[in-house]
């Protein structure tokens, strides 16, 4: 369901597995639950959450005043957070800022609206990665429910593998939080961590294009 990518006193950070749930689903345990258990840790707190079909960083707080700082932090879009997501389509603009209201859909699913009353914020870069898919790099400056995917949907390229949003058939839906930055009691922390599921994900193209420019070398406007 994970792997530990750090361990400190006040806090872990784990990279969730796609298709892992938060919570509990009947006899299955969360995320939250599953780390707690394995690690011995007496309670954890989450300040953050990922999509079931999303992988990548979570940063769990070991107690309830590192996760008053850190839920402040990520209210206050302090935290600085990339993520990775593929597409077998191009996209109507190559780069840019996709922002707007979102309302809740059928299915479960989200749409963006032309309004910005309370509007979801993402800037993005993409890129060829390989011959039929294309790698973009998304800075979500707010964290509202679905907004990577919904827009990348807004870009005419859904991501690969979420058939909610209109994606081709895959073996995963390819979204990743790919890195996590925070500053926590005066010292700052940052963290990367490279997909390992999915046969698109795991090829070295995606490691040597992240190498050459990481994400947060890129000209952000």
């Amino acid at each position: 369901m994970f792997d530990l990518v750090a361990e400190h006193g006040a806090f872990c950070v784990v990279s969730k597995h796609p298709g892992v749930s938060f919570h509990r689903q009947g006899d299955e345990p969360g995320l939250v639950e599953t780390v707690r258990d394995r690690l011995g840790m007496p309670a954890l707190w989450p300040v953050h959450r990922l999509d079931r079909v999303t992988s990548g960083l979570i940063v769990l707080a070991r107690s309830a005043q590192v996760a008053a700082e850190l839920s402040a932090a990520f209210a206050a879009h302090t935290v600085e957070k990339y993520y990775l997501a593929l597409s077998d389509r191009k996209p109507s603009r190559k780069q840019g800022r996709v922002r707007g209201d979102m309302e809740k859909g059928r299915g479960g699913a989200w749409r963006l609206l032309p309004t910005a009353l309370h509007p979801a914020d993402t800037r993005f870069f993409s890129t060829s990665l390989v011959p039929g898919r294309r790698l973009f790099v998304l800075r979500p400056a707010t964290g509202k429910t679905h907004q990577l995917r919904v827009a990348m949907k807004s870009l005419s390229a859904p991501i690969l593998g979420d058939a909610l949003y209109g994606g081709s058939l895959a073996d995963r839906a390819y979204l990743h939080a790919y890195s996590l930055g925070f500053t926590l009691q005066g010292q700052v922390w940052h963290f990367t961590d490279l997909p390992r599921q999915g046969e698109a994900f795991v090829l070295p193209e995606l490691a040597a294009r992240l190498a050459e420019a990481p994400p947060w070398s890129l000209p952000w406007p």
